[in-house]
Formats: C-alpha cells, structure tokens, sequence
C-alpha cells in the first residue's frame, strides 16, 4: 500500500465513509476467518498489538512502507481504528496467523478507493522470520478471493516502490500486472522513492485462479 492509511495525528477524526453501499455487509461486522494451508488469517485483536510492533517495525520491513506505530500503544491505537473503519466499510484489515498458533506475524490491508469497493487497494506486511516461507503466498489467495468474492472489487491496485526487489516479486508471483511508474511517490527517510503501479482486475483473477490456488508452497 503507497502509504499507512492510518494516521496517528488523525486518529480521532478519520473515519473514512463510502458514499454507496458495499456489495456485502457481514465483513463489517466482523471480519471471517479465513483459512489456507499454512495460514489462518481473522480480525485484529488489541492483543496483537506486542507482536506486530514486534515485527512490523523493524528497519528491514518498514523501510519501503510508510512509518508504521513505534510503540505497542501505537499499535493498539492502529487496530482500533481498523474496526472502526471496517465498521464504516470503508477498510479492512486481517491479521496474519500461522496456523496452529495464535500469534499474529502480520497484515493484509484492503481500502476502497472510490464508491464502494469497485476500485480498491491493497498492501501486506509480514515479519521477516516468515519471508521465503510460502505464507505470503497463501494469505494473498485468500485475500483476493475475499475481496473479489466477498467485497465485490472488480479491480485491485497495490504500489511497491521499484527499490523493493522483494515486494514487486511477491505482486508478480500472484499475478498483479505493472501498468506503470509513480515517480517520486513515497517519501521515505526524507527521500522520496518512485512506485511501481501493480492491479489484478476481477476477469483476469477469474481466469486464473484455479492457477492461483495451485501456487507452490515454499
């Protein structure tokens, strides 16, 4: 996702509403649980707070992202504004387990960019002990299948910066297409970086998915 939608110095006042209804309600009630070979993805507890600060902060993860929450509090601030913008359906935000323990190791994040979720965006992080396992890849097919299925998104956004190697192979290996460069999009350590531009349209997902359910597992 280009930047944290999340803004701590908005917290009180951003509640960010869909001017239409979004093709499904359930989801903004409670998020399902979803389950995949390896992970087990649910709703963001405050109780995740410790282990995501844990391992979303590092320099390694967060260096092509925007600033995450530098403390637990932060963090716990972070997932109740994630509920309330699910409950205004304009937001969600899965925490990322492994299945068999509870612990969460990461995020995927969907957000509407227009009049319900006809046009959306997504961006996923995940703790570095868990890179090159496979869980990247078995959460991302859960959420797509979320979001086309469940959410009704008939085109799906995600940016990258082009500096993060690691980033723009995990968009391509699901099947995301570049469709061109946002120069100096991201302002990182005072540096602004430019952004790939990745989207899986709905028809496109429809056709392959039974590709993306055969994905490899690492």
């Amino acid at each position: 996702m280009r930047t944290m939608p999340y803004q701590p110095r908005l917290d009180a006042t951003s509640i960010q509403r869909v001017t239409e209804p979004v093709a499904a309600t359930e989801w903004q009630r409670a998020l399902p649980t979803l389950h995949g070979q390896q992970v087990m993805l649910r709703d963001l507890r405050a109780s995740d707070a410790a282990s995501l600060h844990a391992l979303l902060s590092t320099q390694e993860v967060a260096r092509f992202m925007s600033v995450p929450p530098n403390t637990v509090e932060g963090f716990e601030k972070f997932i109740a504004w994630t509920h309330r913008q699910r409950g205004a359906g304009a937001y969600a935000c899965f925490a990322v387990t492994v299945r068999g323990y509870d612990t969460a190791i990461g995020v995927f994040q969907i957000r509407s960019l227009g009049h319900g979720f006809e046009t959306a965006e997504w961006g996923f992080a995940i703790g570095t002990p868990f890179w090159g396992t496979g869980v990247f890849e078995d959460a991302a097919k859960l959420v797509l299948e979320f979001a086309f299925e469940t959410m009704g998104v008939r085109r799906l956004e995600a940016r990258a910066a082009v500096l993060n190697g690691r980033g723009n192979g995990a968009l391509q290996k699901i099947g995301a297409v570049q469709e061109g460069l946002l120069r100096k999009s991201l302002l990182r350590d005072g540096q602004y970086l430019d952004q790939a531009l990745y989207a899986i349209v709905e028809s496109d997902w429809r056709a392959q998915r039974h590709t993306f359910r055969a994905l490899p597992i690492h």
